[in-house]
């Protein structure tokens, strides 16, 4: 393993440290805590054998936890109310994001690390509330209930929910206005979105993704039926003249079709004798010049797309947290399908380092993106070996 790379991003995760055992993501753009990107800076942690901060950084990620499993994908741990008419709801967010705990309690065990009982069963709860209490669409994936759930904020895939053409200030205005058509329960939880009733395939496949290494690792025949059963609907939504997987719902026919990076996510749950011969249209498309392959990582949008956009934010750069993902769903394949893991992997640390650290980056000559450093590109460790 590279140890300037190690140095580096030990750097990084020092100066966005913060109390009471969180690392903000940037102190400048983003000073709170991020669901999915506090447990990704676990794993970074783990990795670095700062066992420790692993532990404190998903504990306080997991922290803000309602009773029935809802996970908020923002809290403001200053308790600062300034963000409370926003959400309607005190320091924290009212939507979650894509359930990476799950599988960070995983890697923290594997890698030897003790955690509390109440953390795992935590992260098992918050798998349980968007199995069971998260409306599901008609084909059966999980339904978000708006764009900052799927972490992807601006992907072309949403297009058809948002109105007019892409504009940043316009969808963040849309965007406030979906939080009030949220459905919750009497508890304030999220359930679904009338207004937004998309089935995502990159949701439901790092929710599946998670219920099963969950499961496995604590003998839960239940969770991981639910991951299998979750992962046969995702693999019905292939489309092969497309080469991408569909979304569910109203945009099924339209932007939920468009080609990007996290559609391909699917390959997390894949099975590795039924769905061999998707997996390897898979690994073609993101080792492709002409789909999704760059020299510095895999843009996020296919380059034959029309919303394809370098360096526009969600409409083409390459984004660290989805590229570390994908590997994880490439890296265990035959032949072909792992030499395709090894390069992507190779190319996105390459990105990384060239950008500075930055949130994203152009993947043809990693212009930096968004906020530098980022914490979460720290991922780079990971896929560094």
């Amino acid at each position: 393993m590279d140890q300037d790379l190690r140095r580096s991003a030990a750097e990084v995760l020092d100066d966005q440290w913060r109390e009471p055992g969180f690392t903000c993501p940037n102190a400048s753009t983003y000073p709170w805590l991020w669901l999915w990107d506090s447990c990704f800076h676990s794993m970074v942690n783990a990795a670095l054998g700062r066992e420790e901060r692993a532990v404190a950084e998903l504990s306080c990620a997991l922290g803000a936890q309602d009773g029935d499993g809802f996970v908020p994908h923002l809290q403001y741990l200053d308790r600062s109310d300034a963000h409370e008419t926003f959400w309607g709801r005190p320091h924290t967010s009212s939507i979650t994001q894509p359930p990476v705990h799950a599988a960070a309690v995983v890697e923290l065990v594997e890698r030897g690390i003790e955690l509390p009982d109440e953390l795992i069963e935590r992260a098992r709860a918050g798998l349980w509330f968007l199995l069971e209490r998260r409306r599901r669409s008609p084909a059966g994936l999980v339904e978000i209930v708006h764009p900052w759930e799927s972490g992807c904020d601006h992907s072309p895939r949403w297009d058809d929910l948002m109105g007019d053409a892409f504009d940043h200030d316009v969808w963040f205005e849309q965007k406030g206005r979906l939080l009030d058509t949220i459905e919750r329960s009497p508890g304030g939880a999220p359930l679904h979105n009338d207004a937004f009733p998309v089935g995502s395939v990159a949701f439901s496949a790092i929710t599946a993704h998670g219920a099963r290494r969950l499961g496995r690792h604590l003998g839960d025949a239940a969770l991981v039926a639910a991951a299998d059963e979750l992962a046969g609907d995702l693999f019905a939504r292939w489309e092969p003249g497309r080469r991408t997987f569909v979304d569910d719902g109203p945009t099924a026919a339209g932007s939920g079709r468009v080609r990007t990076a996290e559609a391909l996510l699917a390959v997390l749950v894949a099975h590795p004798v039924r769905d061999r011969d998707v997996v390897a249209a898979v690994a073609s498309e993101l080792d492709d010049p002409d789909a999704f392959s760059g020299p510095y990582g895999p843009t996020q949008v296919h380059r034959g797309e029309p919303t394809y956009t370098p360096g526009s934010y969600w409409r083409g750069p390459s984004w660290p947290q989805l590229d570390l993902l994908l590997w994880w769903g490439l890296r265990d394949g035959p032949g072909e399908v792992a030499r395709v893991a090894g390069r992507l992997a190779t190319t996105s640390v390459r990105g990384a380092v060239a950008s500075g650290w930055a949130e994203y980056w152009d993947s043809d000559d990693a212009t930096p993106g968004g906020a530098r450093p980022q914490s979460w590109t720290t991922v780079a460790v990971l896929m560094d070996s």
